[in-house]
This record gives C-alpha cells, sequence and structure tokens, in this order.
C-alpha cells in the first residue's frame, strides 16, 4: 500500500507545471539528483558530490527563426558539466541553457 502511495506522490510532483516559458532557443531543464554512492556502495560526502550531467527537459522556447527546438518537454537530455544557469522557482532548482548547449538526448 505504502509504494502505491510513493509511486502516485512521484507522478503528481513529476507532473507540476511552472509558470515560466523560455524564449527563443533556451531550455529550461530539472537536474537529475547526484549520485549518494558509488557502485561499490561508498557513500558520497556532499563536498565530493559532482554537479549532475543528466536532466529532464521541463519547458523549451519556439526556437530561432529558422531554426525550431528539437527537444521537447519530457526528454532526457546530457548537458555540459557548467552548462546553463541556476534559476529557482517555487522552491525548486532548475537550469535554464540554450539548445545548443544540450549534447544528446537519451
Amino acid at each position: 500500500m505504502n509504494s502505491i502511495f510513493n509511486q502516485h506522490k512521484k507522478f503528481l510532483i513529476m507532473s507540476k507545471k511552472i509558470n515560466v516559458t523560455p524564449l527563443h532557443d533556451r531550455v529550461i531543464v530539472k537536474p537529475a539528483p547526484a549520485e549518494e554512492k558509488t557502485a561499490g556502495g561508498i557513500i558520497i560526502p556532499d563536498t565530493a558530490k559532482e554537479k549532475p550531467q543528466r536532466g529532464t527537459v521541463v519547458a523549451a522556447g519556439p526556437g530561432k527563426k529558422d531554426e525550431p527546438v528539437s527537444v521537447k518537454s519530457g526528454d532526457t537530455v546530457l548537458y555540459g558539466k557548467y552548462a546553463g544557469t541556476e534559476i529557482t522557482i517555487d522552491g525548486a532548482d532548475y537550469l535554464i541553457m540554450r539548445e545548443s548547449d544540450i549534447l544528446a538526448i537519451v
């Protein structure tokens, strides 16, 4: 019963809409959480955690005049380590970046 509640809770969090629309070729990405443990089971302290390089597209702008944006909301993407600008919307952390900063769609 508890797992059903947790799945429903995750769905509600993921389906939360933001009231920000990016302009031109900008994309808003929700970064994936940083890894807590290594593959061997060693717990990583907060000071040693690396910035995530994977996230989910939350919103995308319409694109430039002759170049539409190729990513859409819900896509999981890989981006450069220092790409984008960190922003906070309604207490949640996001990155806003150009589409050209996105390296791949996973």
